[in-house]
């Protein structure tokens, strides 16, 4: 999990003027871990609504894969872990 404080260091008011939340800037970050900005605005309702424990545990189990299509990877094991917790 990454602190806030590394979070606002690297936050660029030019760059990211429409990202004002902590929330917003977890999403981006997903989005372009998964390489799937066409989707940037679903990651940022998911790193709002959904607990960050959760989203890097798939996070994470996407990263280690070699799969092509890396968002839809990190849909279904999202789905999976959600599911175990529940």
């Amino acid at each position: 999990m990454q602190q806030v404080g590394k979070i606002l260091e690297k936050f660029n008011p030019q760059k990211d003027k429409y990202v004002s939340r902590e929330f917003q800037t977890f999403g981006l970050y997903l989005a372009e871990n998964l390489d799937d900005m066409k989707h940037k605005s679903l990651y940022i309702k998911l790193a709002k609504t959904t607990h960050r424990s959760i989203l890097e545990k798939a996070l994470s189990f996407v990263s280690d894969s070699n799969a092509k299509n890396k968002g839809a990877l990190f849909m279904w094991k999202l789905k999976q872990i959600k599911n175990a917790k529940g």
